[in-house]
């Protein structure tokens, strides 16, 4: 149901049994083994459950669900997030010698060395998921509210909007647009804020000034997504505002864990040093 959400997005809700309890809830297919569905998926990843069960390694668990259903970002849809080498090997070292007792050796399709490095590229570990995951992938949540489609004025939909939207403030630092990569920073007025279903609102902004952009951004009123019943970061009509955010299909998210900053010049000049250095 997750792949019919409002902006057609590839991510999907785990369901497969093992990795209901990673930090992440939602994957995207085909995973890192080419598996086309989690069905697939589901059947190739049950050959290790005894070695979970077993505990050989304490993260074996959390390598499997990284490869067989990766964390499905905004950031990285083309290019899905693989585990770090050293997760693979930590695993590996932990179960390899008891399935050589029975004549099994540690199979080609995980080998570790076509993996990531943890310094030298994105990768997921379990130490790297608290502090290095894009914030969106952290706590992205596929739940109800996210993928129906009732209008607002249907009194099933009523419940969704009370009571739900906890936004994250962000703090406008060089840590912060270093580690969150944003695709795009515009200067720009907000006009008006629309809910076009449950699970979309639709922020429409006057851009002002293109800052950071990997598409065309026009200097017009332009839409900006989200796909949720909350809008996060919050904008009010008329404010005058720094954005940060995300590309998505040629679209302008507006996403939980972005930066929205009222507009002052001497944040236009430090944000123009952040992209040139």
């Amino acid at each position: 149901m997750g792949s019919q959400c409002a902006l057609g997005a590839p991510c999907e809700a785990v369901r497969i049994p093992m990795c209901r309890h990673m930090p992440w809830n939602i994957t995207r297919m085909p995973n890192h083994l080419h598996h086309s569905t989690q069905e697939n998926a589901v059947l190739a990843i049950e050959q290790y459950q005894e070695l979970v069960d077993i505990g050989c390694s304490p993260v074996l668990s959390f390598f499997l669900c990284a490869m067989y259903a990766p964390i499905c970002t905004l950031e990285f849809l083309h290019d899905p997030i693989k585990p770090c080498k050293s997760l693979c090997q930590r695993a590996r070292d932990g179960c390899e010698p008891i399935m050589n007792r029975y004549n099994h050796s540690w199979p080609e399709s995980l080998a570790c060395d076509e993996l990531p490095v943890y310094d030298r590229g994105v990768c997921i570990s379990p130490e790297a998921i608290v502090t290095d995951l894009p914030e969106d992938a952290k706590w992205m949540d596929f739940t109800e509210d996210v993928m129906v489609q009732e209008r607002p004025q249907d009194p099933e939909c009523k419940h969704l909007h009370q009571n739900r939207c906890k936004c994250k403030k962000m703090k406008p630092t060089l840590a912060t647009y270093l580690i969150k990569n944003y695709s795009y920073i515009i200067h720009a007025k907000v006009k008006g804020v629309e809910r076009g279903s449950c699970s979309e609102v639709i922020t429409m902004v006057e851009v002002k000034e293109v800052l950071k952009s990997s598409t065309s951004i026009p200097r017009s009123r332009v839409p900006l997504f989200t796909n949720s019943s909350c809008q996060c970061p919050p904008l009010l009509p008329n404010q005058d505002v720094l954005i940060m955010c995300y590309e998505w299909r040629s679209r302008l998210m507006l996403l939980d864990g972005c930066l929205v900053e009222k507009w002052k010049d001497q944040l236009n000049k430090r944000v123009k040093v952040c992209i040139i250095n």
